[in-house]
């Protein structure tokens, strides 16, 4: 049985989490509003919406590089543990973070698909938000390994076990083969040339 996911009060960053939350929410309504009457202040305020988002989107998108960029004196801060927690963040924290971004790609091309040609393709603009606020958390949040701590991004299969691949041994002479071969590829090559 696997055990209970930690408390809310646990969670690191989880003031961030909840903003992302709420303005998904208000995203998406905004958004099938829009799609039911698009048309007057409904269609102006859902654009509103997903500009002010966008907005938010690339600010805290550079926020989260640049912190990212600070960690990265210390910590090896990858961009699939930045971007997509992997290996950054707790489970509950990257399905609710990955959670919100999908649904408001769904969100985003569904309404603008409905309604092509409309104000409402500014929708398609909002997942930067959701990109951002990942970033954001990840780089103030995540935990990414020391440098020189190894990690199993860096580690790999156990070089003795029994799917090692087979390399060269130490005690054999070098192979030249492979020199001539890039010898005589360099000649031909300068010969064409000249």
């Amino acid at each position: 049985m696997s055990p209970d996911p930690a408390p809310d009060a646990a969670i690191p960053g989880l003031g961030l989490i909840r903003f992302d939350g709420v303005a998904t929410a208000v995203f998406t309504a905004t958004q099938v509003a829009a799609d039911v009457v698009p048309r007057g202040a409904v269609l102006a305020v859902a654009v509103v919406v997903s500009l002010a988002l966008f907005l938010v989107g690339v600010v805290t998108f550079a926020w989260g590089l640049l912190v990212a960029a600070g960690r990265s004196r210390d910590d090896v801060v990858t961009l699939p543990g930045l971007y997509f927690l992997q290996g950054s963040a707790p489970d509950d924290v990257r399905v609710r973070l990955l959670g919100y971004l999908t649904l408001q790609v769904v969100v985003a091309v569904m309404t603008a698909a409905i309604r092509p040609f409309t104000p409402l393709a500014f929708g398609i603009l909002v997942p930067l938000f959701g990109v951002g606020i990942i970033g954001l958390w990840a780089a103030r949040h995540g935990t990414f390994p020391a440098i020189g701590e190894p990690s199993a991004a860096t580690v790999g299969p156990d070089p003795s076990g029994p799917d090692a691949a087979p390399g060269p041994d130490a005690d054999a002479p070098p192979d030249d083969d492979d020199l001539d071969d890039f010898d005589q590829l360099f000649r031909r090559r300068k010969r064409r040339r000249g």
